[in-house]
């Protein structure tokens, strides 16, 4: 089944240093761009992260130091991925939790405000581990019947998780092929940042999700304890959340003036 879309979708994965939204670095990016009128797009880029790629990341992905000593940085790049993805709704594989927080972080290390939250997100994964609850070599096999050779090239695994999704859409009929509904159904937990920090409570308030305020209004706590706003954005966060805290802070000054 293809997809019925109203806007481009971008289909995209990363390879990276490692794990930590906040300090690791993005090492490879594929995206595939798919139209509504089912015309596709993709690049995939080979990045620079200006960092050492660790001995268990590469033996992951197979990227190591020499390969992109001379690849450019994501700085030099932003630019290009901000103009592809541009006006689109993303996809990915577990992206909700890991891809679309890395991106935004380093788009962010880039000076390029690019609000990905503006766009709807379908994450594959979740689709898949609420039907069958397993990887995206298995999803791959089950769904397609096909083996996912070169596992861990983004290129791979960014076009097996476009099939995945067409395919999971052909297999459940209470999957509705609409962006919005595969978003929601997609999503995790609504937060007001990507790394899960910034929460909301039934009033739509933003709440700390974690730490010895956690579950307490975030303004409140800024109003009460200034000097943890302060500790908070010199603390091993991710950037994306400091903006997010930086804008309610900033709204409610706004609103006492």
């Amino acid at each position: 089944m293809e997809l019925n879309l109203t806007k481009p979708i971008c289909f995209f994965d990363l390879e990276t240093t490692g794990t930590n939204v906040a300090s690791d670095r993005i090492v490879e990016i594929s995206i595939l761009k798919v139209y509504p009128n089912g015309n596709r797009e993709s690049h995939t880029w080979r990045v620079n992260p200006e960092i050492p790629i660790p001995a268990g990341a590469a033996s992951i992905h197979g990227i190591t130091d020499e390969m992109v000593a001379n690849e450019p940085t994501f700085k030099e790049l932003a630019p290009k991925v901000q103009a592809f993805m541009k006006d689109a709704d993303l996809a990915g594989y577990n992206s909700n939790r890991f891809d679309i927080p890395l991106l935004a972080e380093e788009l962010l290390r880039a000076e390029v405000d690019f609000d990905l939250k503006k766009a709807s997100a379908v994450d594959v994964q979740t689709i898949f581990h609420k039907k069958e609850k397993r990887t995206l070599g298995a999803a791959y096999k089950f769904y397609c019947d096909k083996t996912l050779e070169n596992a861990h090239s983004a290129e791979a695994d960014t076009i097996a998780t476009y099939e995945v999704l067409k395919a999971q859409l052909d297999r459940y009929d209470d999957l509705e092929n609409n962006i919005t509904f595969l978003s929601t159904f997609s999503a995790h937990k609504n937060f007001a940042d990507f790394a899960g920090y910034i929460g909301f409570d039934k009033e739509g308030n933003e709440l700390f999700m974690f730490g010895k305020h956690r579950g307490k209004k975030v303004e409140d706590v800024m109003e009460q304890e200034p000097g943890y706003f302060g500790w908070l954005l010199n603390a091993d966060f991710p950037l994306y959340t400091k903006k997010v805290l930086t804008r309610i802070k900033l709204s409610k000054l706004n609103n006492k003036l």
